[in-house]
């Protein structure tokens, strides 16, 4: 049977970065015809058997905008409501109040005062990718400046403590293809990294990795818990990246579940995982 699947892009970068070249003939090989579209183009998404949320970029600076066209696709994956919930971390709050060793987070509403810790710490927008608008403040400085900015461009502010086994760890991303763990890949310390010629997000080093066992049993607990706050089951993720850092006493913490449009890793891992992908998409049109 031949199916259509549409990889979604963005403008800036129409067939993404590159991590999922591997991607394209992996669904060809199990009946699909692939394209690439930007989300804002002209495509004909609502025909496609399959809409696949891949380099979407450039969302957070129209996050409305973007959320009513996923509302408008009827074949999206993940899905609208799924990318609602999570292109706000304010998430990160909802885990960590379910009890799951998440980094500290705060949230400051625009209007509101901000309260700084007294250890060294980062201050985010609660809706952003790549890093963008993140800043790394020293043990007793001020953020008020930086938090009055990220209020002026209407962003919820975002403030945790900075775990500083990242430097020297960096972040381990544990990724699951339909609710399957996949594969595993670090990635460095992003923040002072560069950003990449698109503009729209910080570039990466990257490798491949293999969890322990403790790092592996937060991110099924992890995933098992977002799952239960959507009601839906793990299978219903076509993709999820699970990022950890380690905490002060070593024990892996969760900075940020990824289910929208992260970079899946897969030019670190091995080959038949482009393959365990394109499996997963047929696995969500049974």
């Amino acid at each position: 049977m031949n199916r259509t699947a549409i990889l979604v892009s963005c403008a800036h970068l129409p067939e993404g970065d590159g991590d999922d070249d591997a991607v394209v003939p992996a669904l060809a090989s199990l009946g699909f015809s692939v394209s690439w579209a930007a989300w804002d183009s002209a495509a004909d998404f609502a025909s496609a058997d399959a809409v696949i949320l891949r380099a979407t970029w450039d969302y957070p600076a129209r996050r409305p905008e973007f959320l009513a066209w996923c509302e408008a696709v009827p074949s999206l994956l993940n899905s609208a409501e799924v990318v609602r919930w999570n292109t706000n971390k304010a998430y990160l709050v909802e885990l960590l109040d379910a009890g799951l060793p998440v980094v500290p987070t705060a949230l400051v509403e625009p209007g509101s005062p901000a309260r700084f810790p007294s250890s060294e710490y980062v201050v985010k927008p609660s809706v952003g990718a790549g890093s963008r608008g993140a800043a790394r403040f020293a043990a007793g400085a001020d953020a008020s400046a930086h938090v009055a900015a990220l209020h002026a461009e209407g962003h919820t502010a975002m403030i945790q403590p900075y775990q500083s086994g990242v430097d020297s760890e960096g972040e381990l991303a544990l990724v699951y293809l339909g609710g399957i763990y996949s594969h595993t890949f670090t990635k460095g310390a992003m923040l002072g990294s560069t950003m990449d010629e698109s503009g729209l997000y910080l570039t990466e080093k990257l490798a491949p990795a293999e969890p322990s066992a403790e790092a592996l049993a937060l991110a099924e607990d992890v995933l098992d818990t977002a799952s239960a706050l959507l009601g839906i089951l793990r299978a219903e993720l076509l993709y999820a990246r699970v990022d950890l850092v380690p905490g002060a006493d070593g024990k892996p913490l969760l900075l940020e579940l990824e289910l929208t449009e992260p970079s899946l890793g897969f030019r670190q891992a091995d080959p038949a995982a482009a393959t365990r992908f394109a499996s997963a998409v047929r696995q969500q049109l049974a």
